[in-house]
């Protein structure tokens, strides 16, 4: 409803009755596919995290930016792209796909499956051949964060 009444920028009789409605229905049709638990919802140590995990992907999606601008704009290219399999240690699923997304949002990488604790991700440049580094370099400090969020 708060969504609703912000993106109509109106608090006449209408608008709130359509916000609540709104709400509702949304609400009833996927309240179930977000929360399991709304006690954990609640959790303000869940909420800091979260705060925390704002500023940390802005900083790692503007550092992919720019390495993604100098491999454009490098005479050579330099890039030698591949898909690289990283075993995950969030256990819900949402916690795997927010994971998922902010990989696919930074650019040079874009995760192409995920199947159960595993991401396979498709990078612009591959330089590591040990599964740990590859996962520590590509999903590292996402994982570490979304840990205390969704486990």
């Amino acid at each position: 409803m708060l969504l609703w009444l912000i993106l109509s920028w109106s608090l006449d009789w209408q608008h709130l009755v359509s916000g609540a409605v709104i709400g509702l229905v949304c609400t009833a049709l996927f309240g179930n596919n977000f929360i399991a638990d709304t006690s954990r919802f609640l959790n303000p140590v869940r909420w800091f995290w979260m705060l925390v995990y704002i500023p940390v992907f802005v900083w790692e999606m503007a550092k992919a930016n720019v390495d993604v601008a100098y491999r454009v704009l490098h005479p050579r290219m330099p890039i030698h792209p591949g898909i690289v399999r990283i075993k995950t240690r969030i256990n819900s699923a949402m916690g795997r796909a927010v994971l998922a997304n902010s990989i696919t949002l930074t650019p040079g990488t874009f995760t192409v499956d995920i199947n159960k604790d595993t991401l396979y991700i498709h990078c612009i440049n591959v330089k590591y051949t040990e599964p740990g580094e590859a996962r520590e370099h590509i999903a590292g400090r996402f994982e570490n964060i979304l840990l205390r969020i969704f486990n």
